[in-house]
C-alpha cells in the first residue's frame, strides 16, 4: 500500500448517525414527537428569558441568573434536535467530520455551562438564606455580572482538551455511529487504535466536573437547609422550600443521568439505554425546566402573564 493510499484509509470526511432505525412510519412518527418537544421547549424557555427582560421586577440576581439559564437551555437543545429531525426525514443520515466534532463542542460545553449555573444558582439561593442581611452587599451587580460571565465561558475552556484529542484519534473507517449526536464514547471506539490516554484524559474532565459541581451544590443545599430548619416562621421556611424545590428538582433531573451516562464511560450500558440516557439530559429535561420553575413560582407566574397577557411591561433603557 503506498502512502497515499494509506492516508487515504486513515481519513474518515464524514460519520453516519444511525439514531433510531426503525420503518418510515416510524420515522415521521418520532420527526412528530420531537418536533413538538423542541418548539415546546424554545417557547417556554423564551418565555421566562422574555419575561426577566421586560418585567423590571425580575432583575434581580435569582432570576437573572434564571433568564441566562433558560437562554442556555435554548442554545444547548440547538445543537442537537434539528439535526435529529433533518435525519428523520433524511435516507442519508450524514454529519461532515468538522459537524460532528463542533457539534460534540458545543453540544458538552453548553452542557457543562448549564452545571456551573447550577452551581452559581445554589450559591446565590445559600447567599439569600443564610446570609439574608448580607446578601445585597455580597451580590453586587459586578458579583453577579462576574458569575454570569463564568457561567458562559467555563464550558467551553474546560471541553476544548478533549475535543482536540478525540479529533486527532485516527480514524478509519468504520464511519457508522450508532446514536442521534456525536457522542464521545462511540467516537473513541471508531477510532483505529484504542488511545488509553485520551480515554483517562475525558473521564478525568467528566468525573471532576460532574462530581466537583454535584458536591458544591449539595453542601450549599445542606446548609440552606439547616437554616430553613432554624426559622421560626411556619410561611418563611414554606416560602424557602418552595423557592429552592424547583433548583433541586432540576438539579436531580441533570445530574442523575449525566452521571450514570458519562463518569465511567465505556462501563457496560447498551447501545438503546445510551440513548434514552442522553435523550432524557438532552430532550426531556429541557423541556421540563421551564415548567418546574414557572409552575411553582408565583413571582414568575405573575411575570409570564404580564409579559404575555393584558399588561404589556415597558423595559426601560
Amino acid at each position: 500500500m503506498n502512502v497515499s493510499e494509506r492516508e487515504t484509509t486513515r481519513f474518515v470526511s464524514h460519520f453516519i448517525l444511525m439514531g433510531f432505525p426503525s420503518s418510515p412510519e416510524m420515522q415521521l412518527l418520532y420527526f412528530g414527537f420531537f418536533s413538538a418537544a423542541y418548539t415546546l421547549t424554545l417557547v417556554g424557555n423564551t418565555a421566562i428569558v422574555c419575561a426577566v427582560w421586560w418585567d423590571q421586577r425580575l432583575h434581580t440576581p435569582m432570576y437573572i441568573l434564571l433568564g441566562n439559564f433558560s437562554f442556555l437551555e435554548i442554545c444547548y437543545v440547538t445543537t442537537t434536535i434539528p439535526n435529529m429531525l433533518v435525519n428523520f426525514l433524511s435516507t442519508i443520515k450524514s454529519i461532515s467530520f468538522v459537524s460532528c466534532f463542533a457539534q460534540f463542542y458545543f453540544f458538552f460545553s453548553f452542557g457543562c455551562d448549564e452545571g456551573f449555573y447550577l452551581c452559581i444558582m445554589a450559591f446565590d439561593r445559600y447567599l439569600a438564606i443564610c446570609r439574608p442581611l448580607h446578601y445585597s452587599r455580597i451580590m453586587t451587580k459586578q458579583l453577579y455580572t462576574g458569575l454570569v460571565i463564568f457561567g458562559w465561558s467555563c464550558g467551553f475552556i474546560l471541553f476544548l482538551t478533549p475535543v482536540v484529542l478525540i479529533s486527532h484519534l485516527p480514524y478509519c473507517g468504520p464511519n457508522i455511529i450508532d446514536h442521534f449526536l456525536c457522542d464521545p464514547v462511540p467516537l473513541m471506539m471508531l477510532s483505529c487504535s484504542e488511545d488509553t490516554t485520551t480515554q483517562f484524559i475525558y473521564s478525568t474532565v467528566n468525573a471532576i466536573f460532574m462530581i466537583g459541581t454535584f458536591l458544591f451544590i449539595l453542601c450549599s443545599y445542606a446548609l440552606v437547609i439547616l437554616a430553613v430548619l432554624r426559622m421560626p416562621s411556619a410561611a418563611s421556611k414554606r416560602k424557602a422550600f418552595s423557592t429552592c424545590a424547583s433548583h433541586l428538582a432540576v438539579v436531580v433531573l441533570f445530574f442523575g443521568p449525566v452521571m450514570v451516562m458519562y463518569v465511567s464511560p465505556g462501563s457496560g450500558h447498551s447501545v438503546e439505554m445510551q440513548k434514552i440516557i442522553t435523550l432524557f439530559y438532552s430532550v426531556i429535561t429541557p423541556l421540563c425546566n421551564p415548567l418546574i420553575y414557572s409552575l411553582r413560582n408565583k413571582e414568575m407566574k405573575a411575570a409570564l402573564r404580564r409579559a404575555f397577557g393584558t399588561e404589556i411591561p415597558v423595559h426601560k433603557t
